[in-house]
């Protein structure tokens, strides 16, 4: 039974709520009287809001399109476009959680195959219009046929299936290497994957030759229809060079390198994916997309994409349907920015206020040179990215003049939004308060960037505490994309819906989080490091203890994350919560002799260990195996996050998830750190309920 009978006849055995992707048909007749083009348009019939996407509905109703259009003989080309704003971006993710058996992978694998590769063996060629967004699946429809154009208002370009756990699974792996270059295509396939999921815009396709044309958005498609007239004339050809000379084992080396240090081999996909890629260097195509069947079918049935997949629906859904958050239209209009301090942290919430907001935004300082550093720093990266292109110059002339310094608060007195970024000591963060509330209006919300210390407390001696918010960044500021809302004992809900739509307008993924030590990233990470450093100091080698948990494919290991975050800091945190908990958070006296050596942590500049750092830790008598070291650690987390959820630190264990994912790096293949847990058996009773994770227990 062919891949086409296959899915007729299980769709005709049950239900489906799939969105139906419509393959719309109509002639037009090429400019220069270059003869009739049967237009395709993609359409799921829905606003721009909701995708076109491809389940085996919509590939059957594709293919018959296709079906009709080589029975004619009067055509000279066929094309592909997609509806406003949207080309396509893959395959129907609620319909791949639900395949239920290899074979069923196998045909849907089989089936996108057979269906797209129609596009490029038609006797007559055929031309993706890359309208809009085009990912996963939709841009493998336009790697099939025989020329692209695209639109330089495209805002993404992307084969995230390593990101959920899956590989390119429709031709992906093997057209795309074969058209760019093997080492272009793993940036693709493999390496934007993994750096949070990147994307990259229309200009950016065509620069790597994933587009053989671009055109502006207002008149896309009457311009490249004029330019697929002069292909089919001859008026235009088209060269690709061959990549036979390119160097494959090179461009997969250095790939597998990338994976290796990321992942350490906790993930299948983009070790298939890296395969794949080797193996369209000689492969036919035909050997090369059964290939890539084998591999969807094997990760199709994985704990992998079930885990990508809750994963993913929490970034894309709960993330921007914050649980808790209160009514938008209380928030009051934010038309100055007011930061506290001129360190690093301060100057980059600056420049992303500055950026993001397009108000205002005035640092505060008690020393010139410190305060000159700070704003200097904010306009040296503007010139960065205006020397990127990613900014005009006008627009980095408007941000440079949006920030500025003052030696005094005075500079708050018109400022609807104050966030402090001092020292973490709760006697300093009360005295600038203090300060800052002496001159702002009664408007004027209030919020820290603590990591850890009470906001209830910090906000006790204010005349009005209901406007005190905790707005916890994550360093780097820019980049990670968690932000930690916490509500303080008598903070109000218009000082609420503030910060979350600030928050939003800083394109940040909010959770709200109760007034608890350390909220939840801080908390969950201090346990862990907590762990480790215990079975250190007990006598464990610290090789043993830092590679314990690296099966799990975590972004760092224990000892590099203190690192990077400071071993005072990190110290400090611990003494923290070892105030709120003793019971569970202890305080290395060998973390101590760390900070007072000056020494910025176990590694030295070439990352090899400093013996001398190591040597700090030596002592224990009790040492543990790395098994042993997983299992404590493990334990450690499940019961602290059974603890915060018994409190009410978050609404759900689905934001102790996505803090987790989006605040730590929890790993997508992992799914959240909760049903991880549940998963491997050490949360008991279960932390989600029966049915909110599609990850098997």
């Amino acid at each position: 039974m062919s891949n086409i009978d296959t899915w007729r006849a299980l769709l005709s055995e049950r239900d489906t709520d799939e969105v139906v992707t419509k393959a719309l048909v109509r002639d037009v007749e090429l400019p220069g009287g270059a003869g009739t083009m049967a237009l395709i348009t993609l359409d799921n019939g829905f606003d721009h809001t909701k995708p076109n996407t491809f389940g085996p509905r919509g590939l059957l109703a594709l293919n018959g399109a296709l079906s009709e259009i080589a029975e004619r003989t009067d055509l000279a080309a066929v094309g592909v476009t997609g509806k406003p704003f949207i080309f396509a971006v893959g395959a129907d993710l609620k319909g791949a959680a639900a395949v239920a058996s290899r074979d069923e992978a196998l045909a849907i694998g089989g089936l996108g195959h057979h269906v797209f590769r129609r596009l490029g063996e038609l006797p007559i060629p055929s031309f993706a219009f890359v309208n809009g967004a085009a990912m996963g699946g939709g841009l493998e429809i336009a790697l099939h046929c025989t020329y692209r154009t695209i639109s330089s208002g495209v805002p993404a370009v992307a084969l995230p299936e390593c990101f959920l756990g899956l590989v390119p699974g429709w031709g992906g792996t093997q057209l795309l290497p074969r058209l760019i270059g093997p080492e272009k295509a793993l940036k693709l396939i493999i390496e934007n994957p993994l750096s949070q999921n990147r994307m990259i815009k229309g200009a950016q396709a065509y620069e790597l030759g994933v587009a053989d044309a671009m055109f502006e958005p207002a008149d896309f498609l009457e311009e490249s229809l004029r330019w697929a007239a002069r292909v089919v004339t001859g008026e235009v050809v088209v060269e690709r060079p061959s990549r036979d000379g390119d160097d494959w084992d090179k461009a997969v080396a250095d790939a597998r390198f990338l994976v290796d240090m990321k992942l350490r081999g906790a993930s299948p996909a983009p070790y298939r994916a890296l395969d794949l890629v080797a193996r369209a260097r000689t492969a036919s195509r035909d050997e090369g997309f059964a290939a890539e069947d084998e591999a969807l079918a094997d990760l199709l049935m994985g704990d992998e994409l079930r885990s990508g997949l809750y994963a993913f629906d929490l970034v894309q859904r709960r993330a921007k349907r914050p649980a808790g958050a209160p009514d938008r239209s209380l928030a009051r209009k934010v038309t100055k920015v007011g930061v506290v301090g001129a360190g690093l942290m301060a100057s980059q919430m600056a420049l992303l206020f500055a950026r993001r907001l397009e108000v205002p935004v005035v640092l505060t300082d008690l020393d010139q040179a410190r305060l000159d550093k700070g704003v200097g720093y904010v306009h040296a990266e503007v010139d960065k990215l205006l020397g990127k292109g990613r900014i005009s110059a006008d627009r980095a002339n408007r941000l440079k003049a949006l920030v500025t310094g003052s030696l005094t608060k005075d500079a708050f007195a018109d400022a609807d939004f104050v966030i402090e970024a001092v020292f973490e000591d709760m006697a300093v963060k009360k005295k600038v308060f203090a300060e800052v509330e002496a001159v702002v209006s009664a408007e004027c919300t209030l919020a820290t960037n603590t990591s850890s210390l009470s906001l209830t407390e910090m906000g006790a001696e204010l005349a009005h505490p209901e406007r005190l918010v905790g707005f916890h960044f994550f360093n780097p500021v820019a980049v990670m994309p968690l932000l930690e809302i916490i509500k303080g004992a008598a903070t109000d809900d218009a000082t609420l819906a503030t910060a979350f739509a600030v928050g939003k307008s800083l394109k940040k993924s909010a959770v709200l989080v109760k007034d608890a030590p350390a909220f939840v990233v801080n908390r969950l990470l201090t346990r862990f490091m907590g762990e480790v450093i215990a079975a250190v100091d007990e006598g464990t080698p610290l090789e043993t203890a830092e590679h314990a948990l690296d099966d799990l494919g975590l972004p760092m290991t224990p000892f590099a994350l203190l690192q990077l975050v400071g071993p005072a800091v990190g110290l400090h945190v611990a003494e923290t919560l070892h105030e709120a908990f003793p019971d569970r958070f202890g305080v290395s006296a060998n973390m101590g002799k760390l900070v007072a050596s000056g020494k910025p942590g176990v590694y030295a500049p070439d990352f090899s260990l400093d013996a001398e750092a190591v040597a700090l830790f030596a002592g224990g008598d009790r040492p543990s195996t790395a098994e042993e070291v997983r299992s404590r650690v493990l334990e450690a987390l499940a019961e602290e996050i059974r603890i915060m959820l018994d409190e009410g630190v978050v609404a759900a264990a689905q934001d102790i998830d996505l803090c987790m994912i989006l605040g730590a790096g929890w790993p997508f293949h992992l799914g959240g750190i909760t049903p991880y847990l549940d998963r491997a058996g050490v949360a008991r009773p279960r932390f989600l309920e029966p049915g909110v994770a599609s990850v098997p227990a």
